[in-house]
């Protein structure tokens, strides 16, 4: 690939790690996380219950506004939290400011309020007794002690994800500096791995793009490392 192809490509790289980019990274994630936690949540409260029974009641939930509703409870809590933190550029800078702006935009109260909204309008549908549905408001803490676990527990592995790339990239660069074409190669297997759930951080991603685009010009030029002056440029990018 030619090094003005590069060069505009990690330049759309980063204009796509916006402010739409995290939040539909954080509405996908914790949307799973949060909808993993009810499920959980639910078997606990109603252990009597059969699996069909189960199924069914989770689907009468998500179809009658819990599926929007997360998201929309994750939208709000970003927005609040952003607010409440003075994040004024839109982006954020890591994970913790993530971390943190979902947390203090009270992401557990919204799924509270949600749950009693949803539980209440699939009983007046008629489709849950009012036995079922009482018992389920009843053991909601169950379900949001569930919900702010995983949410802890998937904060907690982005940061693990963020200090694991961070560490291969820099072991990447270390063999790149020696010429040692093998040793980057396992490297950068292992960047490739951490890149596909990583929160989509601009300066982790932007490192990472550079890592890929400067080994592929190596392995596409036959392992040489007698680059260009555009291409030694590049490299100058991750010093």
């Amino acid at each position: 690939m030619e090094i003005n192809k590069i060069e505009k490509n990690l330049e759309i790289e980063n204009t796509l790690v916006n402010e739409n980019t995290q939040k539909n990274f954080l509405e996908t994630t914790l949307g799973k996380t949060i909808n993993t936690a009810v499920d959980i949540g639910i078997r606990a409260i109603l252990p009597d219950f059969i699996e069909d029974q189960i199924i069914n009641i989770k689907n009468n939930l998500l179809n009658n506004g819990l599926k929007e509703g997360i998201t929309k409870t994750i939208d709000d809590a970003i927005d609040l939290g952003k607010s409440a933190l003075g994040i004024v550029t839109g982006n954020f800078e890591n994970v913790n400011q993530m971390q943190a702006a979902v947390k203090t935009g009270g992401i557990i109260d919204g799924v509270s309020s949600l749950l009693d909204t949803v539980v209440d309008k699939v009983k007046n549908k008629g489709l849950i007794d009012y036995n079922t549905a009482n018992t389920i408001k009843q053991g909601k803490n169950v379900i949001l002690n569930n919900v702010e676990s995983n949410i802890e527990n998937t904060f907690a592995n982005q940061l693990k994800a963020v200090e694991y790339t961070n560490k291969y990239i820099n072991n990447w660069k270390k063999y790149y500096n020696n010429q040692d074409f093998e040793g980057m190669q396992k490297e950068y297997k292992k960047i490739q791995r951490e890149m596909k759930d990583l929160a989509p951080i601009e300066k982790t991603i932007s490192e990472a793009k550079t890592v890929e685009n400067l080994h592929n010009l190596i392995k596409n030029n036959g392992k040489n490392f007698n680059l260009t002056p555009e291409e030694l440029e590049l490299a100058e990018k991750l010093k």
